[in-house]
């Protein structure tokens, strides 16, 4: 008897309530892009209500962290263990919550993003956001995973997924070196106060590719265990 199977008998997986939750953590970072983009336009009230269409992604997926947890008792028979579903789940909650702080900070101080650095953000952006979509798709190998008894060929894929996130995310640690020497070569132009969040939004949009090689890594606990 497969796990999968296990489940019918003793519980209901907690994969598929997982991989709604990465998806909703995936959407708060998709809706960055218009809402940068609006920022960059200067139009507040269309970033504004990005921002709402993030905070109601990030409720949405708070409502599926709180759904699972409380059916994630004790007594449920489990083939991972319910700290590593739980731990996986903390992390993946961090790139939705740090998606709408990064909108919130903007749309708080109605921040400029100086066209200098314009490019250079966008693109630390998309690397964040690509990151997030290789963890993504490695949780949603999860069930595949969990038909095979976690073995075969779907670990090794599971693996290469694994390696492809971690390589992406020192890429977006490479380009946030790149907007932050940017910044740097502007920030008398600013007032320090301005600078300083500046510096804090970059550090928070690197983040998020940062929680979601932390998806990786608690996937490939899971894995080994």
């Amino acid at each position: 008897m497969t796990p999968g199977q296990l489940y019918e008998v003793f519980g209901h997986s907690p994969i598929k309530p997982l991989q709604d939750h990465i998806a909703k953590a995936y959407e708060c970072v998709r809706l960055l892009f218009d809402f940068v983009a609006a920022v960059l336009e200067h139009n507040w009230a269309l970033a504004e209500e990005c921002r709402q269409q993030i905070v109601a992604q990030e409720h949405a997926a708070d409502e599926i962290k709180n759904d699972l947890r409380g059916h994630l008792h004790k007594g449920l028979f489990l083939p991972v263990a319910r700290d590593d579903i739980l731990q996986l789940l903390t992390v993946q909650d961090r790139i939705a919550n740090t998606a709408k702080d990064i909108a919130g900070i903007i749309v708080g101080r109605k921040m400029h993003i100086p066209e200098a650095i314009a490019a250079s953000f966008v693109e630390l952006l998309r690397g964040s956001f690509n990151t997030v979509a290789l963890a993504r798709k490695a949780i949603d190998e999860l069930d595949e995973l969990l038909e095979t008894g976690f073995r075969g060929s779907e670990i090794a894929i599971a693996e290469s997924m694994i390696r492809d996130i971690g390589a992406a995310e020192h890429e977006t640690d490479e380009l946030q070196i790149k907007v932050r020497s940017e910044l740097f070569k502007i920030e008398q132009t600013l007032s320090p106060i301005d600078a300083m969040f500046l510096y804090e939004v970059i550090s928070l949009t690197s983040q998020i590719a940062d929680r979601a090689e932390q998806v990786g890594n608690r996937l490939h606990l899971l894995l080994a265990r």
